[in-house]
């Protein structure tokens, strides 16, 4: 895409880091994905070298301390992309969880062909709380509607067509919660200990947000316990590292993932429910469209 945008770009496959931000010398501008932590001392180093602007691929910053940035010269800038890559993937995760389909597909891989012990639920008779309504969130409740069940929404600027709720009542009343806010100080670990507790008995919890907006360590009993039915999880606390790698032949360092794992009723992918194609033609024109943007905005300014 960079020939339509007069760009020439100088492409890296490890991510940035302070010894390698010595590349970006005579860049003004980099684009950054999301699997790293982007440390001070890194974005330092890039100031150094003359590095002005970041656009990070994700829509999300929390791997970057933006302030931090700012205070040595470097703006920092998200992307959009096609948030039904997310939408369609939450939704699926959700069927998945309350047809057991992870206990499903286990057996039948060993050829155990017999019905499960627990029949599945249908959406139509589910009500399913959405926190979070941005446009990945606006996304999943106009599929959820098409379903029939009941949808609660809550935000701290409530908007699409959900019913709006305070978060206590969307968790006591949500036979599903899903999670699509942004990870800030506010929202890490929303749903903690007391949160999770109040959850109806029997509820799924689906993150496709970030890992910490659940407390892994309070997640973990009310899965054992039965108090939770289930949880579909498509980020983890702890995934850096781990997420995107092969390691079949290695210990999986992660103790809230290995623990997550080894329980029936919850499901785990890779942080890839963003990974369609059209998402990442988005996510590269529009980081693109982004630095082409910021030179533009400090050749008229």
């Amino acid at each position: 895409m960079a020939p339509r945008f007069g760009v020439a770009p100088t492409t890296t496959a490890g991510a940035v880091s302070e010894t390698s931000a010595g590349l970006a010398s005579g860049n003004r501008c980099v684009s950054v994905g999301h699997k790293t932590r982007i440390t001070s001392a890194t974005l330092l180093a890039l100031s150094r070298v003359g590095v002005a602007y970041i656009s990070t691929r994700s829509t999300g910053y929390n791997h970057i301390d933006v302030e931090y940035a700012e205070s040595v010269g470097i703006s920092v800038e998200n992307v959009t992309y096609s948030p039904d890559s997310v939408a369609d993937y939450t939704v699926m995760l959700m069927l998945m969880a309350v047809r057991d389909a992870k206990s499903t597909i286990q057996r039948v891989a060993v050829h155990d062909y017999r019905l499960n012990a627990v029949r599945g639920k249908e959406l139509r008779d589910l009500t399913v709380g959405v926190i979070g309504t941005g446009r990945i969130g606006a996304a999943v409740v106009d599929r959820l509607h098409g379903f029939g069940c009941r949808v609660l929404a809550h935000d701290r600027h409530p908007k699409t067509t959900a019913d709006h709720v305070d978060l206590d009542e969307l968790l006591a009343l949500s036979d599903i919660v899903t999670l699509h806010t942004p990870l800030d100080a506010d929202t890490h670990h929303l749903l903690d200990r007391r949160r999770i507790a109040r959850m109806k008995p029997g509820a799924f919890i689906v993150n496709t947000g970030r890992g910490s907006l659940v407390d892994t360590e309070a997640l973990i009993p009310a899965l054992e316990s039965g108090h939770l039915g289930g949880a579909a999880l498509d980020v983890v606390e702890g995934e850096e590292g781990v997420f995107y790698a092969d390691r079949r032949d290695q210990p999986v360092e992660s103790t809230h993932l290995s623990r997550l794992q080894g329980l029936p009723n919850v499901l785990i992918s890779p942080h890839t429910a963003y990974y369609t194609d059209r998402a990442l033609r988005d996510t590269i024109e529009n980081s693109l469209r982004n630095c082409v943007r910021f030179e533009g905005r400090k050749q008229h300014g």
